[in-house]
């Protein structure tokens, strides 16, 4: 069976109007586009049609933060209140349960480490009935699917300042927020807007042309559907939508618009200890699992048993075929997925256009990891 048998398996009747995905094994690539860019056919899936990638924006954000630790700007044990002074007096909700303003003061200030490992106590855990959660959500919860309708960045950390953590820092694994924290973060100690930033350091000198906060040729660029019970398709945004103009806040958790192409760029740079782009001990400390047995344990909805480094979730089991012990990446929400394996020298990367359901991957990305494994 090839790589395009597989995709071809997992098109119509409700699921993704089209697919594309890559296998690189070295300087080998399997590469396959099935579908359409639209439910309408209007146009076939190519290798550079631009998807909106959600959370594989993360990696690229946290390897942000590791450029400038690399440059000497800030460290890894550095309260973040150095440069995001609206973070400088945290207070932790009193218990998980505990009502907003039943609060305590963080114990400790919170550092670049906790942020880049997602235990600054800000994010989603596994029970979203908790208060704080909900007032995240209400006050400083920003990104897909409409990233228009962000605020600017110094309103948005303003209003997080707000929200109480939900645990003390570096108590607790919690997902997303903190990855906009990095992007924060960047902007801030680098004095250059994100978007910048990132095109300077990562997207030129790796050729990742394609590779932003919007997309630059909508005539490359697919609608983005939702799943219906009944087995139908709802349009979420159309090429000329949400990621058709840049945002007020770009997001570091999920913001960013890619090709399949791009994405592999940066995790051969990866890959290759770096690239002279980042220090190796920078890829080191990205790909390895910072997170505790009991962490992990409580965070099974977003990480299936495995661990997390920065930006990415790190395998430390071998729970499935795929998994590899120091594989790392991600998958994101609007139906994408990449990962490299550093023992092996392989990368997989899939990316769609239908959001998914929940947390956990869906059979298309089980597929293509299985026919990679």
């Amino acid at each position: 069976m090839s790589l395009e048998d597989v995709l071809r398996e997992h098109l119509g009747d409700g699921k993704a109007p089209g697919l594309v995905a890559l296998v690189a094994r070295g300087d080998e690539v399997e590469f396959a586009a099935v579908g359409s860019v639209d439910v309408e056919g209007s146009a076939p899936m190519r290798r550079d049609t631009l998807f909106r990638v959600a959370s594989l924006t993360k990696p690229i954000t946290a390897a942000a933060v590791m450029l400038l630790v690399d440059d000497g700007v800030v460290a890894l044990g550095d309260p973040v209140a150095k440069w995001l002074p609206e973070l400088a007096n945290p207070v932790v909700v009193r218990t998980p349960h505990s009502p907003v303003d039943d609060v305590v003061p963080a114990a400790r200030p919170i550092t670049v480490a906790d942020v880049l490992e997602s235990r600054a106590g800000w994010g989603f855990p596994e029970d979203f009935t908790f208060p704080a959660v909900g007032a995240l959500f209400q006050d400083a919860y920003q990104g897909p699917p409409q990233p228009q309708k962000a605020p600017q960045l110094d309103e948005w950390l303003a209003a997080l300042a707000g929200v109480p953590l939900l645990f003390q820092p570096g108590e607790a694994w919690l997902y997303n927020t903190c990855s906009d924290l990095q992007g924060v973060l960047v902007a801030r100690a680098s004095g250059q807007p994100l978007p910048e930033f990132f095109a300077e350091r990562f997207f030129a000198p790796l050729g990742m042309r394609d590779t932003a906060f919007a997309a630059r040729d909508l005539g490359r660029f697919t609608s983005y559907y939702r799943p219906l019970e009944d087995g139908g398709l709802e349009l979420v945004d159309a090429p000329d939508g949400q990621w058709s103009t840049p945002p007020a806040f770009p997001s570091g958790a999920g913001g960013m618009v890619s090709t399949a192409d791009d994405l592999l760029a940066f995790s051969r740079m990866l890959l290759a200890d770096g690239g002279g782009i980042l220090s190796p001990e920078s890829v080191r400390l990205m790909t390895t699992d910072h997170t505790t047995a009991a962490q992990r344990a409580a965070s099974t909805l977003f990480l299936e048993g495995q661990g997390w480094g920065y930006g990415g979730s790190v395998d430390i089991e071998a729970i499935e075929p795929w998994n590899v012990p120091g594989r790392y990446g991600w998958v994101g929400g609007s139906g994408t997925a990449s990962y490299l394996t550093p023992s092996t020298g392989a990368a997989t990367i899939l990316l769609s256009q239908l959001e998914l359901a929940g947390p956990t991957p869906p059979e298309p990305m089980r597929a293509l990891w299985r026919y990679a494994a």
